[in-house]
């Protein structure tokens, strides 16, 4: 489960930063009619790919840490998805694209941290 998270977190992470009008389109914002959404995407990416990467080169505790550090992000992105579905800023759609996203991504850390707590130590 390590591998599917810091997997997808790249994936996303690296087409936000990349093409960001690319990723942003494909989860149903309005890129055309907001010229700040690249810069936006690229702090969310860039946010994304640490996040991998710190939980892809860490073990045990440490490991533990970046998987629960980014449930929190994700966390928080299902809470800006249900304000901006609140405030009118985002469409049902697209509240329920980046809401469903990140609870998936969250279920996935938490599911990462629980199978590194059940990991054999390597310590002996």
């Amino acid at each position: 489960m390590v591998r599917n998270i810091t997997a997808l977190r790249i994936a996303i992470g690296v087409v936000s930063y990349l093409a960001p009008r690319l990723g942003g389109r494909l989860f149903g914002l309005d890129v055309a009619r907001n010229p700040q959404a690249p810069y936006l995407a690229r702090l969310f990416g860039i946010r994304d790919v640490v996040l991998a990467i710190g939980a892809m080169q860490s073990t045990g505790a440490a490991q533990k840490q970046w998987l629960q550090l980014g449930m929190a992000c994700d966390v928080a992105d299902v809470g800006a998805a249900f304000l901006g579905r609140r405030d009118g800023s985002l469409p049902l759609a697209t509240a329920l694209m980046v809401g469903g996203t990140a609870v998936g991504a969250a279920a996935m850390s938490a599911a990462a941290a629980k199978e590194v707590d059940q990991a054999p130590s390597s310590s002996a």
